[in-house]
């Protein structure tokens, strides 16, 4: 499957972190770009470097509603689902909405991609359907009993997925995502990811609190590698290749202790006193997963996956970003 120069993208959750960062550079190859969003967890200065490329259509929707996904499908080549509500304590403050969200949004999606007879659906998986899994590295064929319902419902996509191949043949290929970070990640919000928030405390002086002792370890994963992994998915032409999930992430591991110390130090370039900023410490968090750290070798072997992004790589790229668009 050739990547014509004008293939048509949906790409759903486009104004979230990882969506927009997708939409920005799918535009930048000379796609065009419908993106799907009802702006519940997106924003809409998330898609201001692209709102007037003519390339790109914005749909107001929810996957929740069937006639939505369907006119979101219209002409389009390939389905790039980020849409969900991410976050296990979320999922387990409100499990209702994100089984909502996340296996009937999902289904719905599936079922206008298979109407629309799309060539290829390659959606956002977990690195939390590993559960309760404790070999390391994960390797994508063994996962435990889901920890959360947010894992529930994201191993839920899969079998979906796996269903759809079979049945109706649709291609699919799910990237289970390991702690993405990066530009445009939201540092606000009860259910903030942990570096965009570290980042802003720690520009504000505050101080950062780690839930545990620090020694929990996680294989960071830098935006533009996942960018990589997303393209890969959608272009591979090996047969073998689709109808499968793997693993999206660097293949190292950094305790929560580490990164913070790494984001003192890149941030002190800017403000020298943020390196004199005490760390807290809390309980752990419940439905947390002591260690996680990917094997990488099917995406390397099946798609030519080589990540350039390491944790440190990416966290100067991002503490840049974060300086020079939040400090004030």
């Amino acid at each position: 499957m050739k990547l014509e120069t004008k293939s048509k993208l949906l790409i759903t959750g486009g104004a979230g972190f990882i969506g927009s960062n997708l939409c920005d550079y799918f535009l930048s190859k000379g796609h065009q770009v419908v993106c799907l969003d009802n702006f519940a967890t997106g924003h809409r200065h998330n898609l201001k470097d692209f709102i007037n490329d003519k390339n790109f259509r914005l749909i107001e929707g929810d996957i929740r509603n069937l006639e939505d996904c369907q006119e979101a499908v219209k002409g389009v080549d390939f389905v790039l689902h980020q849409a969900a509500l991410g976050s296990v304590p979320r999922s387990l403050n409100d499990p209702i909405t994100s089984n909502e969200v996340n296996v009937s949004g999902f289904l719905n999606m599936l079922v206008a991609a298979r109407d629309a007879k799309v060539k290829r659906f390659v959606y956002a998986a977990s690195s939390s359907t590993y559960g309760d899994s404790v070999g390391l590295p994960k390797v994508e064929e063994v996962i435990g009993k889901p920890l959360s319902p947010y894992a529930i419902t994201k191993y839920v996509n899969e079998l979906y997925a796996e269903i759809f191949s079979k049945t109706y043949g649709l291609e699919t290929i799910g990237l289970r995502y390991f702690n993405v970070f990066g530009r445009k990640q939201d540092p606000n919000g009860a259910y903030a990811a942990v570096i965009p928030k570290f980042v802003l405390q720690l520009m504000q002086l505050e101080s950062p609190k780690i839930n545990g002792d620090g020694n929990y370890s996680r294989d960071f994963t830098y935006i533009d590698n996942v960018i990589q992994m997303n393209e890969l998915a959608m272009q591979t032409q090996n047969p073998a290749a689709v109808n499968t999930v793997y693993n999206t992430a660097y293949g190292d591991r950094n305790t929560l202790n580490n990164l913070v110390d790494y984001l003192k130090q890149y941030l002190s370039h800017y403000n020298p006193k943020i390196a004199e900023v005490a760390i807290e410490y809390g309980p752990n968090r419940a439905g947390d997963i002591p260690h996680s750290l990917a094997s990488i070798d099917k995406a390397k072997s099946l798609l030519g996956y080589e990540p350039k992004f390491s944790l440190q790589a990416g966290l100067k790229e991002a503490v840049d970003w974060y300086w020079e668009n939040l400090a004030h």
